[in-house]
């Protein structure tokens, strides 16, 4: 059956939509879904535990309850021996979940790949995700003469047009640009025109304290949201962690930036992030606020900031 495409105001009002089908509540939605991040972060441990965890049903990241359903891996990157050692390591012996999928090669999405898994979705009318590891693998060549927006536009575009016709979230593992930003949207690798057609994006970042990682999280179906990842590497798991970034990330943060505004009084945000790489700059302007709002920092009308002076003993 076509899908409707047009309605009349009051029919569109009058009509009731189901709600969006998620594969991991709160992060993965049905539509495309764009997970990006540096290399060596750990995106492909990552997206491996969500496929086995959505394929066994149960619990995603230690805590998020998921809906059981098939699921199809493209590790694209990876040879059979290292996914069976991955997955032996994510398991720590539980049995192998025969909802998932796994494939090490596709055609590119334009010349073939698009079908081949839209074949694999006809066969299991109830699968909850489809994984790309890694997207560059599978994009194709860009249409002649198109600028490099639409190319990236026209490239997430084949992976929608299987979202939205089957219902189900696909992931597309992406590649963040070298340098950092203030934006994590503007990380993502290529144009805007990726993050433009993609229905969310996620960003995996490496963080510090009892974090290894910070997940930032936005889209049309799913609010704006950071969450704080630990990886535990003898198990090949990221754990989500409970409360605030803040919670997690604070204290060494909070520390370190503190230690340089005491030995570099009326530094701007842009210097400390200059000088502490470690930390992005978004996250050292927040940090800086927030001290000056608890009294740990004082800030000038130029933007400085200084050490609170210790009162004078009497």
């Amino acid at each position: 059956m076509r899908r409707r495409t047009a309605w009349t105001a009051a029919e569109l009002m009058a009509a009731e939509f189901p709600e969006p089908r998620w594969a991991v509540p709160g992060l993965l939605s049905e539509g495309v879904n764009l997970l990006a991040g540096p290399p060596k972060v750990g995106k492909s441990w990552l997206s491996l535990g969500l496929g086995l965890s959505v394929a066994a049903g149960g619990t995603a990241l230690e805590s998020v309850p998921v809906q059981a359903g098939p699921v199809l891996y493209l590790a694209l990157e990876d040879t059979p021996r290292r996914l069976q050692s991955r997955m032996g390591k994510i398991l720590a012996g539980r049995p192998a979940p025969a909802a998932l999928t796994l494939a090490t090669q596709c055609p590119p999405l334009p010349q073939g790949g698009t079908q081949a898994v839209a074949d694999w979705l006809d066969r299991n009318p109830d699968a909850r995700m489809v994984v790309i590891d890694v997207f560059a693998k599978v994009r194709g060549t860009s249409p002649p003469g198109a600028s490099a927006y639409d190319a990236d536009y026209a490239a997430v575009g084949h992976a929608k047009k299987l979202a939205d016709s089957y219902g189900v979230a696909v992931v597309l593992v992406h590649h963040v640009r070298k340098a950092g930003s203030d934006d994590f949207l503007t990380e993502v690798s290529g144009t805007n025109g990726l993050a433009g057609a993609a229905d969310a994006t996620l960003v995996l970042k490496r963080a510090r304290g009892q974090a290894d990682g910070v997940l930032h999280v936005t889209g049309r179906d799913v609010d704006e949201s950071e969450h704080a990842l630990k990886f535990h590497s003898e198990r090949g798991a990221w754990e989500l962690l409970d409360g605030p970034v803040a919670d997690h990330t604070v204290s060494e943060t909070r520390a370190t930036v503190l230690r340089y505004v005491r030995d570099n009084p009326g530094v701007r945000p842009k210097d400390i992030a200059t000088a502490l790489p470690e930390i992005d700059a978004d996250t050292v302007r927040r940090y800086c606020s927030r001290m000056a709002e608890s009294g740990q920092l004082t800030k000038d009308a130029s933007g400085r900031y200084f050490p609170v002076s210790p009162p004078d003993s009497a």
